[in-house]
């Protein structure tokens, strides 16, 4: 009898955690007063809920931080991006979209910065942007970081320099927890840290490159066509009439299907819509107006550098996936 009354109290925890993160999400909507057009698009449930997390349910901080990509979206046109107009930061492969996705349905953006081609920033991150946005237009319909908050399911970094491990382990105390559990480090010569790989990829499709068994590499004439392709969906994808996106509901992750991860030089993974881990972390409103300023502008700052550095040759030779 004890055992069942656990579970029941464990249920009963669950759901009023479950109407407590409905009722933020309740109260961003009505911060963010009536939406129209791609904002009103973008404003989902599941997407707000990403904000949410990113901001550990911090009604406020959250809202700011949604506002600011509403602005951005307005203001730069993420969705407007064409091939055309990024082509000459893609021909190296530098960064691109497998034509697979992973063992969770995830788009997979391969990122190698040993392949950097240009240096011009802008162009960069607008091609970098570029990718961000055809991910998430690829996304299955059933799965569906500053502008683009939880979307990373896990970062592979594959062969990367003995060096930037431990590197790695004195820096990223900075990060947040959850971000600093989604980079894994794969060696083709450690075994036992190649079957994070397996686990997340089918081997028959992951190249040859990144530990798979597929010879295929990168074709810039023919990955060309596949993004023209796709190009010509992004309009009736951010279209009134595709309810789907604005409907998107959220969903804590117990009730999502099991996702994986990505890889390292192998995958960059814009973890789909449904990464959404549930940190219960109350808010904390100890701290003053002013010292919250400060640290969201510090967490905003640190991830317009990141974008920046991605595709830059100072970036670690390394991709994510999983979207």
């Amino acid at each position: 009898m004890s055992s069942a009354s656990g579970v029941t109290n464990g249920h009963g925890k669950e759901a009023a955690l479950y109407e407590e993160q409905k009722s933020k999400i309740g109260k961003v909507k009505t911060e963010l007063g009536q939406l129209s057009g791609k904002s009103a698009l973008y404003c989902s449930d599941a997407s707000i809920a990403r904000y949410l997390i990113a901001r550990n349910w911090d009604v406020r901080k959250a809202t700011k931080m949604l506002k600011k990509t509403l602005k951005w979206r307005l203001e730069y046109k993420p969705d407007e991006i064409r091939w055309d107009d990024i082509s000459d930061e893609a021909v190296t492969g530098k960064i691109y979209r497998a034509d697979y996705f992973d063992k969770s349905g995830r788009s997979i953006l391969v990122m190698r910065p040993g392949c950097q081609n240009t240096k011009d920033a802008k162009g960069q991150v607008k091609y970098l942007v570029y990718c961000m946005e055809n991910a998430i237009l690829n996304l299955p319909h059933d799965v569906l970081q500053g502008h683009y908050p939880e979307r990373l399911g896990v970062a592979i970094l594959y062969n990367a320099p003995k060096f930037f491990e431990p590197f790695w382990k004195m820096a990223s105390p900075i990060l947040e927890r959850k971000t600093r559990n989604k980079v894994k480090f794969v060696y083709s010569d450690r075994p036992d840290t190649m079957k994070i790989i397996e686990d997340l990829f089918n081997m028959d499709e992951l190249e040859c490159a990144f530990g798979g068994k597929n010879p295929a590499t990168f074709n810039i004439n023919d990955y060309a066509v596949r993004m023209r392709e796709d190009d010509k969906k992004m309009p009736s994808f951010w279209s009134p009439e595709n309810s789907a996106l604005a409907s998107e509901p959220y969903l804590m992750s117990n009730q999502k299907p099991q996702e994986s991860s990505s890889s390292g030089v192998k995958a960059e993974e814009t973890e789909p819509e449904k990464r959404e881990e549930t940190d219960t972390a109350p808010e904390k409103r100890a701290e003053s107006d002013t010292e919250s300023e400060k640290e969201e502008e510090t967490q905003t700052e640190s991830s317009t550098v990141e974008q920046k550095s991605l595709p830059g040759e100072d970036t670690a030779p390394a991709d994510k996936s999983g979207l």
